[in-house]
């Protein structure tokens, strides 16, 4: 096979399971007709070829599940496009709740549906009974009913896709095993495989479960780790004629289906068990591991009360097929931050036939356009800190999250285990100061304090209400410390500092020395990659914040279009911490901890200052809307410098105070409101991005103004203090939806729940609506700009 190899291809992608044929088929349907796939043994030999290939639309987010109803679409359209039957049967999926907490869950998952434009209905027990009449259904409390889900053979989509690519030009080479991945200046340069070298421009891993170890060819990360999955499948028993839809018992960590007359019970059980790496060698082709009866023991005692056919059913096999997880239970798709032209598009966590179509199609179109087709951010490659992809972590996590995969989403849910990977200078303080710890991009930072025990998972209420309620009124009528040391920071050296960051930030970067700038920045689409703080500190420096997990892909964008320009870029988040002292008495306290100068930076200025002896450099702004500073320092100061203003007054706050505060205000997020979907004109911030000189999107930004696009993001304040919002709830005016919420919480100033989001109807400013929480619908009323705004307020002492 050595000589039909090409000397050179537009793109390589390695792997042949579901996402490597998807990829490749779409690469060729967008014209990259000599793009090849390689794959070590055979086409779906991994993971794919034992899948259980359910297909449920819904998602937690909008563009999750806009990316699998594409799949839904593209493999009911395959086999008239290629006349290789797919194995499509839409019969349907049934969830099933047996806890109070659970219907609470279902019925959230139903109005997201109704947002989403999915069909998806409560029913009772006795109507889930009729769907499936082989199930016991006396501890059922409701169901949520949706007909167009279903499955596929994923063989035999397979065999479509790659039908569809190589009508289209694309070549397929089994046992043909990539040996190494050549690179030059940081870019791909090509392919080694067993049968000889192929020069590239791009390279998409779509190897499954050794993902990972083709990355480490080209030095770069992909944490992800494989985990035994298991299904039982039975012989024929009476009472299954035909198919039958997908049964969720979710609460007893099953799955059902019927499979051949018979039935495939699988289980995502609370802990899973993770794979050495090892045992998954060049040898394992469409392999499987040993039976283990006894992890799967009470998952099938679960399952024999929810079937009682079971009882006389005989079984044809207990299958334990690897899949594999990364950190976070989401996929990786995107390019790569250590290697520009590699891509991936693996670590599935066990949707990867569902998700497959849709994203294959992403990750085609990220390759040939430079982004998704749509934002997923969600997914991006970069989100994971380097200290994830250590096997120690990814070993103790990954069953964990294998876990997760049927837990109730609950809010403020954390992850138990690869914690305490990274702590805060103030770690210690904070911890004895009662904090209950969130992780994000390996931080621990605190959610709250003053805890006594572990919060309680629920819809209502939360056990920490008042806790937050202290901080958030702290900070408003005394003074708070908000700590921002995960933010990241990087610094921009050399004299083209200025003009480099005109080009990549949308707002006026060249304010005098001693400025602050708050700036979107942008892609050529004029969608938001980021939005971050920039202080000038020199005519020649500029230290950049960014979000605290987006320092991997931020610095990544910065540094992949800083060429031409002669600038330094250097990530130094570890080497100072951030500590925003917000409130009333702030100025008070600047004075007595011997900083009385902070009071003459004026806002949105920076300026330097000695606080209990200490160096820091402050500036003045506020992300919560109460007046104040966010004070940098040498990491190594911190600890000093906290203990003088604590002294002096200043209560800790946490995040959960933060995010409230926030959203009060008004202020939108990287994550929630802004996105790669959206423009600074639906934001309402395109004021920030009207200079002339020429940046990176300006032109997209100013057809969308001369095109009408109109401002679209609101605030939602409900009547009812007793409702609970999340985000991502439907909004509806006379019966008919107009939008929904991206970042939902209480709002203690206001004394009333409070929510950003969009809506999709001009002038909604006073509009009364309703919010469905959970199918239940709350009075509300929308507002242009912020549900509290301390205009005026300054701080005691200025």
């Amino acid at each position: 096979m050595s000589n039909l190899l090409p000397s050179h291809a537009s793109v390589v992608v390695i792997g042949g399971g579901i996402m490597g044929c998807s990829t490749l088929y779409h690469l060729a349907k967008m014209g990259v007709s000599d793009a090849i796939l390689l794959e070590r043994n055979k086409l779906t030999s991994g993971t794919t070829w034992h899948s259980a290939a359910q297909v449920r639309a819904l998602r937690h987010s909008k563009n999750l599940t806009r990316m699998i109803q594409y799949s839904v679409d593209l493999y009911s359209q395959l086999e008239q496009e290629t006349g290789q039957n797919v194995g499509w049967i839409q019969k349907g999926s049934l969830s099933i709740a047996t806890t109070p907490d659970r219907l609470t869950h279902v019925k959230r998952q139903e109005a997201l549906a109704h947002a989403y434009g999915i069909d998806a209905t409560s029913i009772s027990a006795a109507e889930a009974k009729e769907r499936w009449p082989l199930m016991n259904a006396d501890d059922v409390l409701g169901a949520v009913w949706s007909p167009d889900d279903g499955r596929v053979s994923p063989s035999d989509v397979c065999a479509a896709l790659v039908k569809g690519a190589k009508n289209r030009g694309a070549k397929i080479f089994e046992n043909t095993g990539v040996t190494g991945i050549l690179t030059k200046n940081g870019k791909i340069t090509g392919v080694e495989t067993s049968q000889g070298t192929v020069m590239c421009d791009a390279i998409a891993i779509c190897a499954g479960l050794w993902s990972r170890e083709v990355a480490g060819m080209a030095k770069a990360e992909a944490p992800l780790q494989p985990c035994e999955h298991f299904y039982l499948l039975t012989k024929p028993i009476d009472g299954i004629t035909g198919n039958m839809p997908t049964l969720s018992d979710h609460d007893n960590h099953l799955y059902i289906r019927d499979d051949s007359g018979g039935l495939l019970v699988g289980c995502f059980e609370p802990m899973g068990k993770a794979i050495d790496p090892a045992l998954l060698d060049e040898t394992f082709e469409f392999g499987l591991l040993a039976e283990d009866w006894d992890h799967f023991e009470p998952m099938m005692m679960n399952a024999l009360h929810r079937l009682p056919a079971l009882e006389t059913a005989e079984v044809k096999m207990l299958l334990n097929g690897p899949e594999s997880f990364t950190p976070d239970g989401t996929f990786m798709l995107g390019e790569a931050a250590e290697t520009k032209g590699l891509f991936y598009g693996c670590g599935m966590n066990s949707v990867g036939i569902a998700s497959g179509g849709g994203a294959g199609m992403n990750l085609a179109h990220c390759i040939v356009h430079g982004h998704t087709a749509y934002d997923l951010g969600e997914t991006d490659a970069k989100r994971f800190a380097p200290v994830y992809n250590r096997i120690e972590h990814l070993m103790a996590r990954a069953p964990e999250i294998l876990g997760t995969h049927y837990e109730i989403a609950y809010p403020g849910r954390q992850l138990k285990t690869a914690r305490d990977l990274k702590r805060l200078p103030l770690d210690a303080q904070y911890r004895k100061a009662g904090a209950v710890m969130g992780q994000t991009y390996g931080w621990e930072r605190p959610q709250y304090f003053g805890a006594t025990q572990a919060p309680t998972m629920t819809f209502g209420k939360p056990d920490w209400f008042e806790n937050v309620k202290h901080e958030v009124m702290a900070a408003h009528e005394k003074a708070a410390i908000f700590d921002a040391s995960p933010f990241g920071k990087i610094e921009i050296h050399g004299p083209d500092a200025e003009a480099f960051l005109q080009y990549v930030c949308a707002g006026n970067m060249g304010k005098a020395p001693g400025s602050v700038i708050y700036t979107a920045v942008l892609n050529s689409r004029g969608t938001y990659e980021s939005d971050i703080t920039a202080q000038r500190i020199a005519p020649d420096h500029y230290r950049l914040f960014v979000g605290t997990n987006a320092i991997k892909r931020d610095l990544s964008w910065f540094t992949r279009h800083s060429d031409g320009y002669d600038v330094t870029l250097i990530d130094s988040t570890e080497d100072y911490a951030v500590l925003g002292l917000m409130g009333p008495e702030a100025a008070r306290i600047a004075a007595e901890v011997g900083a009385p100068e902070l009071n003459d930076i004026g806002y949105f200025k920076v300026g330097p200052a000695h606080i209990a002896g200490k160096h820091v450099r402050a500036m003045r702004m506020s992300y919560v809307g109460e007046a104040g500073w966010e004070i940098t320092c040498k990491t190594e100061n911190v600890g000093v410098i906290y203990e003088a203003l604590t002294k002096a007054g200043a209560t800790p706050a946490g995040l959960y105070a933060q995010t409230s505060m926030r959203v009060e205000k008004g202020f939108c997020a990287m994550g929630h409101e802004l996105d790669g979907d959206t423009t600074p004109v639906e934001t309402r911030m395109d004021g920030m991005c009207k200079k002339t000189i020429d940046y990176i999107g300006k032109t997209a930004v100013d057809q969308r103004r001369q095109d009408g696009a109109q401002a679209r993001v609101i605030t939602l304040v409900l009547e009812d203090e007793t409702a609970v919002p999340l985000g991502h709830e439907p909004i509806y005016l006379n019966g008919e939806i107009i939008g929904h919420t991206t970042t939902a919480t209480f709002g203690y100033r206001i004394g009333k729940p409070v929510a950003l989001g969009y809506v999709h109807i001009d002038q909604p400013d006073g509009v009364e609506v309703e919010l469905d929480i959970a199918r239940e619908m709350y009075k509300g009323r929308l507002k242009i700009g912020p549900a509290f705004d301390p205009k005026g307020k300054r701080m005691r002492g200025v």
